[in-house]
């Protein structure tokens, strides 16, 4: 068995609580936990060094209740599953062996991409694990040193390995078979007029971005241009490992206050708009469709550039399902059966999403709350440029002082935030 302690926190004093990990562990379905030790270092503060001490065994004492994690995630139950991935990574490679596994194209590429994600999944597992080592020379070499080099080895060593079992744990706790997979992401236009047009146009650039610098990529679907500027709707197709993971927690209202560049006035004006995310399952949905009887089709010239051909066919398709409301529109292909293949999957995945929300009590109240995209709407981020300016989601209370750099695409705190904080509810 792996296993490595450290009780040095960067930056800290006195005696601290021994952290534990080990493969084996992760293996069982563990937990991050911080475990006092009968062991730990401690501190001369009369010395130009560090006084270092500790028994011949570290032993953790698992009878002692869990301290707060070092990290400071508020929840320590995460599980890994990490025999769980390696058990499946092992039957589809022993799939992929099979002379008849490329037979049938489009299930081998659903089953190859499983294995990627599972990868990605479990390599910073194995990362973590393979640190062990080193943290343990380390340690063994701070106890020696007294010129204090190895301990500022150990200091980076401590951070860089906190950092990677932060990651660890997010992934972990997307733990939904729809999470690892690519999204559908709307943004509708809400209450503001044209500024709420612009600053719908604003969000688009903003997940575009996001999506540019993790190397994702996004096509969008369908798009409504604004009367004056901007945009009243468009829909993203975004695809990379986790897409769906990342972004759900971006549903919701968005709120922008600024001095509207459309007001002759200068004066300072709030708008809206609406995020909507929603898996892409592909042909995977579980949900049983009449498409002659239960969906009204409608087709329609496609709008925007795209030669004679997409301008003067009826290309664009949008479906309604007639059952809940819930529609769906493609106009990015040439071809009217590419957009209707589209459409349906589209279709599919919202329907998917619906049924999820009506099991999940919480979900269904959120999306009751987004119903209103305006004021009286329950808002889930603030973006505020005058006379202040800062971000601020309402849901975890994180707020950062450059609403520019979040708007260019910066958001990886707040949904970090977010899965952390669906974690601990």
């Amino acid at each position: 068995m792996l296993e490595w302690t450290w009780s040095h926190v960067p930056g800290k004093r006195g005696c601290q609580p021994l952290f534990a990990f080990s493969l084996d562990w992760i293996a069982a379905g563990g937990s991050r936990r911080c475990l006092a030790a009968s062991g730990s270092r401690s501190y001369n503060s009369g010395s130009q060094g560090p006084s270092l001490s500790r028994p011949d065994r570290w032993t953790p004492n698992v009878a002692t209740p869990a301290s707060p994690c070092l990290s400071g995630s508020s929840n320590c139950g995460t599980l890994f599953d990490y025999d769980v991935k390696k058990s499946r990574m092992a039957e589809i490679d022993k799939e992929m062996a099979a002379p008849t596994f490329w037979d049938n194209q489009e299930k081998a590429q659903v089953i190859v991409a499983e294995l990627s994600r599972l990868k990605s999944s479990a390599k910073p597992l194995e990362e973590l694990a393979a640190g062990a080592d080193d943290l343990e020379v380390l340690m063994e070499f701070v106890d020696e040193d007294d010129s204090g080099e190895s301990e500022a080895e150990l200091d980076q060593a401590v951070a860089r390995l906190q950092k990677q079992l932060d990651q660890a744990e997010l992934h972990a706790s997307m733990r939904n078979p729809e999470d690892a997979g690519n999204a559908y992401m709307t943004v509708q236009a809400g209450e503001g007029g044209t500024d709420a047009a612009d600053f719908a146009e604003m969000l688009e650039r903003m997940y575009l971005r996001w999506c540019e610098e993790r190397g994702y990529k996004a096509a969008i679907m369908d798009r409504s241009d604004g009367e004056e500027a901007g945009i009243r709707n468009t829909t993203l197709h975004i695809k990379g490992p986790y897409a769906f993971g990342y972004l759900k927690g971006e549903t919701g209202n968005h709120r922008l206050v600024r001095i509207s560049p459309f007001d002759s006035a200068g004066r300072r004006h709030t708008s809206f708009a609406a995020v909507d995310v929603t898996p892409d399952l592909g042909d995977a949905a579980e949900i049983e469709i009449d498409w002659d009887k239960d969906v009204r089709e409608d087709t329609m010239r496609a709008g925007g550039a795209g030669g004679q051909h997409v301008n003067k066919t009826e290309s664009a398709v949008r479906l309604t399902h007639l059952a809940t409301g819930v529609v769906a529109q493609c106009q990015s292909e040439r071809s009217q059966h590419k957009n209707r293949a589209t459409t349906r999957k589209m279709l599919l995945a919202k329907l998917y999403q619906l049924e999820q929300e009506k099991r999940d009590a919480e979900i269904s109240a959120r999306r009751g709350e987004k119903s209103k995209i305006g004021f009286g709407g329950q808002t889930i981020r603030h973006y505020v440029l005058q006379p202040q300016q800062f971000v601020k989601d309402d849901r975890m209370d994180l707020k950062t002082s450059n609403p520019f750099e979040v708007l260019d695409g910066a958001i990886d705190p707040f949904i970090e935030a977010y899965l952390r904080w669906s974690i601990a509810k």
